[in-house]
């Protein structure tokens, strides 16, 4: 079986950096929203094409659907420190459900490759039209599988 997790760098900036050298907490939900498009790709109908990601599960969302942030957890585990490397990220999907999945992550330090941070977002489709979440369907569902493991968070 082929390992669910895809490897991604997201770049640390300088004015990400708070006054004790570390990552501040809100930009690294910045990062993990960059690890998540470069891994999963760009909802479809948005932006101008670039960089294809890894695995690219949603630019083929339907139009008028929508890929919303419905939750975000993070545990610090250690600190992220800046570096003008890019930081190391390993995501993949677990926890799928009706109407909506979650996606994982774990940052590490570039140069020692110590775990700093875990997280998770949940994301559901929502329909612009109807404003409801929409159910995923059985085709979102196999594609996300390819990539699922255990959840970050029980």
């Amino acid at each position: 079986m082929n390992e669910p997790k895809l490897r991604v760098e997201v770049p640390m900036r300088w004015g990400d950096m708070d006054a004790y050298g570390h990552i501040n907490n809100v930009n690294l939900v910045r990062m993990m929203e960059e690890a998540r498009i470069a891994g999963f790709g760009v909802p479809g109908g948005t932006g101008k094409p670039g960089i294809e990601p890894l695995v690219d599960l949603f630019s083929a969302v339907p139009e008028n659907t929508q890929i919303l942030v419905v939750e975000h957890r993070v545990r610090y585990v250690k600190p992220l420190d800046y570096r003008n490397v890019p930081a190391h990220v390993d995501l993949w999907i677990s926890a799928i459900k009706a109407a909506s999945f979650d996606i994982c992550y774990e940052f590490h330090d570039p140069v020692d490759g110590g775990v700093c941070v875990r997280a998770a977002t949940t994301l559901a489709f929502f329909s612009v039209e109807t404003q409801r979440l929409l159910r995923l369907s059985a085709e979102n569902k196999e594609a996300m599988a390819r990539y699922a493991a255990e959840p970050i968070f029980r």
